[in-house]
């Protein structure tokens, strides 16, 4: 029977990243992303696709300065404006 681990944590959507900006350049020649756009995160989920993970949930939060997560549970609705995404992955167990 197959055996999982899992890695959970942060990313950062960040265009003005200096290897990220390269990458996307590179990736979409015709593009001029904003600061913000999720497509910032490809080269770190890619590292983690290589390292045999697999990405099986994301979800854009806000994070505190204990990495605690907020989120409205009131359903007060409001909008949260974030450039994080908790995500977790997978891989077979080595």
């Amino acid at each position: 029977m197959e055996q999982w681990e899992y890695w959970t944590g942060f990313i950062w959507a960040n265009a003005e990243d200096k290897d990220v900006k390269e990458f996307l350049k590179n990736r979409f020649p015709n593009w001029s992303p904003p600061k913000y756009a999720p497509q910032a995160m490809m080269p770190e989920l890619n590292t983690f696709g290589e390292q045999g993970w697999e990405l099986v949930h994301m979800e854009p939060v806000v994070v505190g300065k204990n990495y605690d997560v907020g989120f409205s549970y009131d359903g007060s609705g409001g909008t949260s404006w974030t450039n994080i995404y908790f995500c977790v992955c997978k891989r077979v167990k080595q």
